[in-house]
């Protein structure tokens, strides 16, 4: 659970902003979509190699 002391005459837009900022930090908004639906192990290897392909193409092209 995330707390936000708010402060003494603070803007609640600028409490609200904080407040999203520390969610998107804790990566629970990934978490929940991660486990909303099941993927396959042999999709989620096949997702990072073309991750780390992609990387590595990105990195050649840089050293030409």
């Amino acid at each position: 659970m995330l707390i936000i002391p708010i402060k003494e005459g603070e803007n609640i837009d600028r409490a609200l902003k904080r407040y999203k900022r520390k969610f998107d930090k804790t990566g629970t908004k990934r978490q929940l979509q991660a486990r909303k639906q099941f993927d396959k192990p042999s999709v989620l290897n096949r997702a990072a190699n073309q991750k780390a392909q992609y990387i590595q193409h990105l990195r050649d092209r840089e050293n030409i």
